[in-house]
């Protein structure tokens, strides 16, 4: 099983950038899914997640109303939808899968992890 993320980019405050990650090798449904970043000098957050149908999604505050997490079982793709871009949010980011019930936040939960997208936003 394999995660490939894509996306990135070098954009300007205020633009949007929609990354992608699509899984090989087994179903959405059998993962909860999550976006993480990592900026320069910093550790690994938590960005988002969606659960194995999509029925629940989750978010860190600083997001929470700008970024949308969604996947398209057919396509085997989980999307994070990134508008209203600020500085802060340049980072590397991952998707990860998780057979846990519900990982939400806990990195340690993520199972399985994508080689990382960059993103860029210049103020």
């Amino acid at each position: 099983v394999q995660l490939q993320a894509s996306g990135g980019g070098l954009v300007h405050a205020g633009d949007s950038l929609r990354l992608s990650c699509v899984i090989s090798g087994r179903t959405l449904a059998g993962y909860v899914m999550g976006w993480f970043r990592q900026a320069p000098g910093k550790g690994r957050e938590f960005v988002a997640s969606i659960s194995h149908y999509g029925g629940r999604t989750d978010y860190r505050d600083s997001v929470r109303g700008r970024f949308t997490i969604s996947k398209d079982s057919a396509e085997n793709t989980v999307y994070l939808q990134m508008d209203s871009l600020k500085f802060d949010d340049t980072a590397v980011y991952y998707c990860a899968a998780s057979d846990d019930p519900w990982p939400g936040a806990d990195a340690g939960k993520y199972i399985l992890w994508g080689q990382g997208t960059q993103v860029t936003v210049s103020s």
